[in-house]
């Protein structure tokens, strides 16, 4: 089918920005409400480990909402009662996702128990060892939420990384399978417990999709929340794989609910929502998480802000360009800066590290703004103080932009 719109680079940098609730408004107090229909609209957070600055998850809803009560998102994930309204599982790697798209995922739990579509190793321990699965899971019926470590046997010490102990393997298997979810978290490590005594049986008691109709849900929501993308862009934002996506986004096209178009130097077709809306303009400032379902696809983020990002954690110190922890900093429509950042609890400071603006750099109104941002960054942390450590250019410009904001 031909394409029928055309954007160019800018105009989809609109409509992204737009769709991914970037429209430059914070409300001055914010509320559940607030929270709740921004995670719908994104359709999920990636969860992550790393706490440099603070775990990631909470950072997507801080640079579109501005300062918030991290309580707010504590409770929607993992409280009892009417206050939780989100659930973990696999969407985007791990994540939180609001509880109306848990019967969207109920084919991927099918598959992981059949052994698809799951992490060799989980898969091959799903096979060998159902023994142990069924052992773990009587525990999980009588004890509630349990962690991984109050049911393991190992009696060796654990290694680095994934060295897991049988029982958080079989966690993990009947969590992808959908027998167990996430109740709750004890630090970072997960307290899993039965689907019935986390997930409101309304939402339990629907039926599931079949795996097309569901699969045309998820790329739906992915059209919506990227506002335009290739079909490896709308894949990629619910980890479908190719076979699933290409069929799938066919029938959206025949059936109207998506359109094909045209973007600037995109060597792919596109798609988009039917009639879709391009702002104006998009003036939003943010300091943004590098697992932000903004940017969260490198390839598409080059594409979109011509923007060439890689997280340099797992680089040797020596060979790193940027820094340990670099937010990209969004400023109206560019990708403005990077700015490696680490909260320094202990003594309530937000450390600058490294600043580093993208051509043609930031003018003083945008250097401003990322001394705005950071100083309401450190406030939300409850830090005192953002202390500059970098000694480029760029941070004297900062350093001024500090103090004309009375931030010392």
């Amino acid at each position: 089918m031909p394409a029928t719109l055309s954007f160019s680079i800018q105009q989809a940098r609109r409509l992204a920005l737009a769709a991914q609730g970037f429209n430059g408004r914070q409300p001055p107090t914010v509320k559940a409400a607030h929270l709740n229909r921004l995670i719908e609209r994104l359709g999920l957070l990636q969860i992550d480990s790393v706490n440099a600055v603070v775990r990631s998850h909470y950072l997507p809803l801080f640079s579109r909402l501005g300062s918030y009560p991290s309580l707010l998102l504590d409770q929607a994930a993992w409280s009892s009662g009417r206050r939780r309204t989100l659930f973990e599982y696999w969407g985007h790697e791990a994540s939180l996702l609001p509880l109306s798209m848990y019967p969207l995922l109920g084919w991927r739990m099918q598959r992981a128990k059949r052994g698809e579509d799951i992490y060799q190793q989980l898969a091959k321990f799903g096979r060998e060892q159902q023994d142990t699965i069924r052992r773990v899971l009587t525990c999980v019926q009588a004890q509630g939420a349990v962690g991984a470590g109050s049911l393991s046997t190992r009696e060796d010490k654990a290694g680095p990384w994934w060295d897991w102990s049988a029982e958080k393997h079989a966690l993990e298997w009947l969590f992808a399978a959908g027998e167990v979810t996430v109740a709750g978290r004890r630090g970072f490590e997960r307290l899993y417990d039965l689907p019935e005594r986390v997930i409101p049986s309304s939402i339990l008691q629907q039926p599931w999709p079949d795996e097309a109709a569901a699969q045309r849900g998820l790329l739906l929501h992915a059209a919506t929340a990227l506002g335009v993308g290739t079909e490896k862009d709308l894949r990629d934002y619910f980890r479908l794989n190719p076979a699933d996506a290409r069929p799938r986004l066919a029938e959206l096209v025949e059936d109207g609910q998506l359109q094909t178009c045209e973007v600037g130097d995109w060597r792919q077709i596109a798609y988009c929502l039917p009639e879709p809306k391009v702002p104006r303009k998009v003036s939003a400032s943010a300091l943004l998480s590098p697992f932000d379902s903004l940017i969260w696809e490198r390839s598409r983020t080059e594409r979109l802000f011509d923007f060439r990002y890689r997280l340099e954690i797992y680089t040797p110190q020596a060979k790193r360009v940027y820094g340990y922890y670099v937010l990209p900093f969004l400023h109206h429509e560019r990708i403005a800066a990077r700015v490696d950042l680490r909260a320094e609890r202990a003594s309530g400071r937000l450390a600058v590290h490294a600043v580093h603006e993208e051509e043609p750099g930031l003018d003083d109104e945008g250097m401003l703004a990322l001394a705005l941002n950071l100083r309401q960054m450190a406030a939300w942390l409850g830090l005192a103080r953002v202390q500059l450590n970098c000694q480029r250019e760029s941070a004297g410009r900062l350093r001024l932009a500090m103090s004309a904001i009375g931030c010392d």
